[in-house]
C-alpha cells in the first residue's frame, strides 16, 4: 500500500506514467492500473488485499459460514473436531488454514487480571534461579540461587545454593524465614519438582515430595503453589527471579565467587535498607518494621532442622546415604529405619536401636563408632569371617588404607591378620583420623608393620599431651 501511495504523488505531482513506471521502479501495466483505484488510506497490506480481492481465493473462507455455525452451537469445541466435521463436508484445504480461521472466529473469553498486595505477615515468595557467569578472571561458572521475598514489605533474601534439590531448598529457606524473624502465614511457590512429584491440569497436587512436606510441618509454614507461567496467581513469584537477575546478577561485574558474594551482601544493604521500592515507594527495612510483629516464630531453629530420609540398615550394619555408610548395631540389620539428615550429623532410628554420626562430605567417606565394630566383629563366627571382617573395617578408612593394607597383605601373605588385629585395635582406641594419619606417614616412609605405626602413634600422643 505505501509503494501505491508513492505511484499516486508522483502522478498528482504532474509525472507521466511512464516517468513513474521508471522512479518507482514499477511495470507501467501496473501504473495504468493503480491511476485508476480510489486513493490509499490505509497502509494494512492485509486488510487492503481482503477488500480489494488481491491474490488467490482462501479455499477456506468457502467454509466460513459452515465454521460460524459449529461455534456458534459449541463455542468450546475443540479444533480437530471442527476440522473433522467441515472435511466430511468437503473441505479440501489443510488444518493450519481452518484452524486460524475457526481462532478467528472463536469468541474470545477475555480474563481480568487480578492484582494485589499482600498484609503484614500473609504471604512470602520463594523460588530457584540460575545464571551463567562471566567472572573477570576469565572462568565461566552456572550460579544456582534461592530467592525470598516478603509480599507486604518487599524484603528480599538471595543465597546461593550447590543445587535445586530439595535440601538446599529447605534449609536455605528456613534461614531466610529466620533472618526476617519469623514466618508468614503462606510461603509461595512455584511448582519444581523438589515441591510437588505428581499433580492434576488444573495444578492441584497429588502427590509432594515427602521430604520437603516432613520439612514443612516441622518449621511449621503453609504452602501454596503457583501454576506454572501464571505467577501473577499470588502475586509474581517468577518475576522475583527476574528481579534478581535484572538488578544484580546481570548488572554487575564480579572478579571471582568470592568477590559475587562480597558484592551480594552489599546489594542485600541497598535493596533492602537504602531504596525504596518501586512497587511500594518505601524501603523495605521500614515495612518489615511493620510486618515484623505479624511473623511467627519458627517451630524449630534452623541449625536443628532434620530432613527425614527412608532407609534401610544393610547386611553390613550400614546405612548408606548419598554415597556414605554409617553403622548400626548388627542387632538393626535388614529392619527399616529413617534417617534424620542435619546439617552437620546425622541421626538415624530403626525401631530401639538409635546412632548417631557426624554428617560425611568427603566421596565414600564412612562413619563407624567403636561399640558397632565391636559388637559387629563379635556377632561373626569363625576366626577367618572376623579377620577379614576387621580389614573390611580398615579399608573404609579411604585411600591410604587401602594402599597401605595391600602392600602389608602382598609382604606377609600368611602372616597379614597379625597386622591387622594390631591396626584395629588401635583403631577401636583411638579412632579413624589418628590411624589414618599414622598409614600416610607410613606409606611416605615405606614402611609397612605395625610397630612403625605404633611409633608414630605414640609420638603424636604425646605431642598431643605436652600441648595440652
Amino acid at each position: 500500500m505505501l509503494k501505491r501511495h508513492e505511484i499516486e504523488i508522483l502522478l498528482k505531482a504532474g509525472h507521466s506514467q511512464p516517468e513513474v513506471a521508471r522512479l518507482s521502479g514499477v511495470g507501467l501495466r501496473s501504473v495504468r492500473r493503480i491511476a485508476k483505484e480510489s486513493s490509499v488510506v490505509d497502509v494494512d497490506d492485509a486488510a487492503e488485499r481482503e477488500k480489494r480481492r488481491i491474490g488467490r481465493p482462501n479455499v477456506v473462507e468457502n467454509f466460513r459460514e459452515q465454521v460460524e455455525a459449529i461455534l456458534k452451537q459449541e463455542a468450546d469445541l475443540p479444533s480437530l473436531e471442527i476440522l473433522r466435521r467441515v472435511r466430511e463436508a468437503g473441505y479440501p484445504g489443510g488444518k493450519t488454514a481452518l484452524y486460524e480461521l475457526v481462532a478467528s472466529l472463536r469468541p474470545q473469553v477475555a480474563r481480568p487480571l487480578v492484582r494485589f498486595e499482600g498484609l503484614p505477615g500473609e504471604f512470602s515468595q520463594h523460588d530457584f534461579g540460575e545464571v551463567e557467569i562471566p567472572f573477570l578472571n576469565g572462568s565461566d561458572q552456572r550460579i544456582h540461587f534461592f530467592a525470598s521475598r516478603l509480599k507486604y514489605s518487599r524484603y528480599i533474601r538471595v543465597s546461593l545454593v550447590p543445587n535445586e534439590t530439595v535440601e538446599p531448598l529447605v534449609r536455605t529457606l528456613a534461614g531466610h524465614l529466620q533472618d526476617w524473624g519469623g514466618r508468614p502465614l503462606l510461603c509461595v511457590f512455584d511448582r519444581p519438582k523438589t515441591i510437588a512429584l505428581k499433580w492434576k491440569k488444573n495444578g492441584e497436587v497429588t502427590e509432594w515430595n515427602p521430604v520437603f512436606a516432613e520439612a514443612t510441618l516441622e518449621i511449621g509454614i503453609g504452602v501454596e503453589l503457583c501454576w506454572p507461567y501464571q505467577a501473577r496467581q499470588k502475586g509474581s513469584v517468577e518475576n522475583l527471579v527476574g528481579f534478581v537477575k535484572s538488578s544484580f546478577f546481570k548488572v554487575r561485574k564480579f572478579y571471582d565467587e568470592e568477590d559475587l558474594r562480597r558484592q551480594l551482601v552489599e546489594w542485600h544493604h541497598e535493596v533492602n535498607e537504602e531504596r525504596p521500592c518501586r512497587a511500594t515507594g518505601i524501603i523495605p527495612a521500614v515495612r518489615l518494621a511493620e510486618e515484623a510483629p505479624r511473623l511467627r516464630p519458627l517451630r524449630v531453629r534452623p541449625e536443628e532442622l532434620a530432613l527425614r530420609i527412608p532407609v534401610y540398615v544393610g547386611p553390613t550394619g550400614t546405612v548408606q546415604y548419598d554415597g556414605h555408610a554409617y553403622s548400626m548395631p548388627p542387632e538393626a540389620i535388614s529392619r527399616p529405619a529413617t534417617l534424620f539428615l542435619y546439617g552437620d550429623r546425622v541421626r538415624i532410628v530403626a525401631g530401639e536401636y538409635k546412632a548417631e554420626h557426624p554428617r560425611k562430605f568427603v566421596g565414600r567417606e564412612s562413619s563407624w563408632t567403636a561399640e558397632h565394630r565391636a559388637a559387629l566383629v563379635a556377632a561373626v563366627s569363625g576366626k577367618r569371617g572376623k579377620r577379614y571382617l576387621k580389614r573390611q573395617q580398615l579399608l573404609e578408612l579411604g585411600e591410604a588404607a587401602i594402599r597401605y593394607l595391600t602392600e602389608l597383605v602382598h609382604r606377609r601373605p600368611r602372616g597379614w591378620w597379625v597386622d591387622v588385629d594390631r591396626l584395629h585395635e588401635i583403631l577401636q582406641s583411638h579412632g579413624a583420623q589418628i590411624l589414618r594419619e599414622a598409614l600416610e606417614e607410613g606409606l611416605k616412609a615405606e614402611r609397612f608393620d605395625v610397630r612403625f605405626v605404633e611409633e608414630k602413634l605414640q609420638g603424636k600422643l604425646n605431642f598431643s599431651e605436652v600441648k595440652g
